[in-house]
């Protein structure tokens, strides 16, 4: 796969995260992957090079690099590592996808026992920078991941969202509040969404007061979905009406941010 020599100075890291699988790839599209590896529970790292991959799905993972370890300091809460990116294979970074299908919880195991059974199964053309579109029924997008989407203009994710209207829902993860809206502008979906990833509240004025009471951290809270897609050539009129329809059933305007 990689030329490595002195496979009993690395351990491979199987990155993904403790509650969310997809947490480690989030990280890398984001830029924050080498500072969320750095911290870590146990010192899982003694070895002077991490090979590192991103869980994509099952049995597939994406290298994201191989890391030199510099230092690592005890902290109340675990255990920072200091590290750096190698220029080994660095042209393969977020192009590479090895094939392996880990039937264990451990994350971080010996280069030498495990190096053999990885697959090379695919090398894209262009480094990734964000998962293509999944389909209109499986969006459930960050705000971190909307603003990363519209910032690079994502081809899939662009031509999905402009060539089609509907309802959509914003979900603040953190009490369960909920704003319904619709999409009916010039480009759609990404117009709209757009909207929300260049300013946050998208002129709603809840979520204004919101974004200048909170925090940025707190604004990740915030989840995007779509609830009902039409065609857009679709009656206006029709689409305002399902979006009173799912204010009232979900009583967005009682208890959420309408």
């Amino acid at each position: 796969m990689i030329d490595l020599k002195n496979l009993n100075e690395i351990k491979i890291h199987f990155a993904s995260g403790n509650n969310d699988p997809k947490e480690a790839k989030k990280e890398f599209f984001q830029g924050t992957f080498k500072h969320w590896q750095e911290w870590q529970n146990n010192k899982n790292f003694e070895r002077n090079y991490i090979l590192s991959m991103v869980y994509l799905k099952p049995s597939e993972w994406l290298f994201v690099g191989v890391f030199k370890k510099i230092d690592v300091v005890k902290k109340e809460d675990g255990f920072h590592y200091v590290t750096e990116l190698t220029e080994i294979g660095a042209d393969l970074i977020g192009r590479l996808v090895i094939g392996y299908s880990k039937k264990y919880r451990q994350s971080y195991v010996l280069a030498e026992k495990f190096i053999s059974e990885l697959k090379i199964i695919e090398l894209k053309r262009e480094k990734m920078e964000m998962d293509e579109f999944p389909g209109y029924e499986n969006i459930c997008i960050d705000y971190k991941t909307l603003q990363m989407i519209v910032r690079i203009k994502e081809n899939s994710w662009y031509t999905a969202l402009s060539n089609i209207t509907g309802i959509y829902l914003i979900t603040d993860e953190n009490n369960g509040k909920h704003y319904v809206g619709s999409a009916t502008g010039k480009e759609n979906f990404w117009q709209r969404w757009s909207d929300y990833a260049n300013s946050f509240h998208g002129g709603n004025v809840k979520l204004k007061e919101l974004k200048n009471t909170k925090d940025t951290e707190y604004l990740n809270n915030f989840h995007y979905s779509i609830i009902e897609i039409y065609n857009v050539h679709t009656d206006k009129e029709l689409i305002l009406e399902r979006e009173s329809y799912w204010t009232n059933v979900l009583m967005s305007r009682k208890y959420g941010y309408n």
